[in-house]
């Protein structure tokens, strides 16, 4: 990251600000914030003061405000994207707009302006996706593996980074099951449910090792810890009553990190997996094969 410009998309998140966080403790040359929300912006400016950050106002979607951004850039993350599920379930369009077509955009405006490195930022439920937000990471992810042919001669590499449910994100379960135990009674889709689980430090510091790392190509998992919602709820409100609400409309009940077709191009390390590309100029990677049946759930194994 040494003397590096970098440039975030949707750089006023959970995981923007933490990455804000601990990228200004490296000796980059600069750092951009690129995003829609001006307030964001505003109280993102108020907490940090370093004099190598940069704000952008602008939308993913608008190609050519993005490849103004990037002028100049060395490395992209591009973590900008529409993913409350009822949201994008209730206005597809725009969760294509933002989430397929952004992507797109940033593919195109890092390859024009000579960036070195791209890594995206996706989710479990772009794998074996059954809503919309999950079918868009999941187009998402195909998209950046398969720009590393479209770059050409162009040096630009492309790689994913993907995890499951970061605790105390905007808009996840801890954060509302905090707000309903002052009111005694919390709500519970399915006892059954389970989850990956990551801090939001832990899975930031990750994104940016894989930049290290990355080759082009890759989709970096890493190793996480899961359990039920019960549990969860056990940890946070044992006291609270508990009303069960069923499975909301595009929720599983488990989640999948590494389907088993993946599992045969698969590798394995110490603390993270690296799902390699099916493309001819791959060539494979140190690390462990995983066994062909091998799926990485949050599902209870029979065993258990």
């Amino acid at each position: 990251m040494k003397d590096k410009t970098i440039l975030l998309t949707g750089g006023t998140g959970s995981f923007g600000q933490m990455f804000t966080t601990l990228i200004l403790e490296k000796d980059i040359k600069a750092l951009r914030i690129y995003s829609r929300g001006e307030f964001a912006q505003y109280e993102m400016q108020q907490q940090f003061t370093d004099p190598r950050l940069r704000f952008f106002i602008g939308d993913v979607r608008d190609k050519s405000r993005l490849s103004r951004a990037m002028t100049d850039c060395d490395i992209v993350v591009h973590a900008a994207a529409l993913k409350q599920v009822p949201t994008c379930e209730y206005n597809p369009i725009e969760a294509i707009k933002t989430n397929i077509d952004g992507s797109v955009n940033v593919i195109d405006s890092a390859i024009d302006n000579g960036v070195e490195k791209v890594m995206a930022i996706s989710s479990d439920k772009a794998v074996s996706p059954i809503n919309l937000y999950g079918a868009t990471k999941m187009v998402m992810e195909k998209l950046f593996v398969h720009a590393n042919s479209y770059a050409g001669n162009n040096d630009t590499k492309f790689s994913c980074v993907r995890y499951g449910n970061v605790m105390g994100s905007r808009g996840s379960l801890i954060p509302l099951l905090l707000k309903q135990k002052q009111l005694g009674k919390v709500t519970i889709t399915d006892e059954r449910m389970t989850r990956f689980w990551v801090a939001l430090n832990d899975v930031t510091q990750f994104a940016i090792d894989c930049i290290d790392m990355m080759k082009g190509g890759e989709v970096f998992v890493p190793k996480l810890r899961c359990s039920s919602v019960a549990d969860m709820v056990d940890s946070i409100a044992p006291e609270c009553e508990r009303e069960i609400i069923g499975i909301r409309p595009g929720e599983k009940l488990h989640e999948c990190l590494i389907t088993q077709e993946e599992a045969r191009h698969t590798r394995e390390f110490e603390t993270y997996y690296i799902v390699e590309p099916e493309l001819s100029f791959w060539n494979k990677s140190e690390g462990k094969e995983v066994p062909d049946d091998f799926c990485y759930t949050s599902a209870p194994s029979r065993s258990d």
